[in-house]
């Protein structure tokens, strides 16, 4: 019975994990408009991009202690790693002001970012 309150708990930090990486995409694309139009859109943009990478190595970690300890499927650490990347590349294109792949790569971000909540 111990094991099963367990992994319940490491699915739902998993959960948890994938639901804030999700938002944090989505207050991206949100600041991502405010930096078109306001003169703080940058800030809030650029402090977003930190918190989103956060993000993505908070899903990466809750990933790998679902895995792990109970020797489930290591599917989600892939998933989670993908993500890592995609957020590492996303860092460097906003860098280099390249919007013409930043962009279209956070929209695709969010939208695996969704159906991995949706499988969750």
């Amino acid at each position: 019975m111990a094991t099963q309150a367990t992994t319940q708990h490491r699915y739902s930090f998993l959960q948890i994990a994938i639901t804030l990486q999700t938002l944090t995409i989505f207050l991206q694309a949100v600041s991502a408009g405010l930096l078109l139009t306001s003169s703080y859109g940058e800030t809030l943009h650029s402090v977003g991009a930190r918190v989103m990478y956060g993000a993505s190595m908070l899903y990466v970690l809750a990933a790998v202690l679902a895995w792990k300890p109970g020797g489930g499927s290591p599917r989600p650490v892939w998933h989670a790693s993908g993500f890592l990347v995609l957020a590492s590349v996303q860092v460097v294109l906003g860098i280099a002001h390249i919007p013409s792949v930043h962009v279209p790569l956070g929209v695709l971000m969010f939208g695996l970012s969704v159906l991995a909540l949706a499988r969750r």
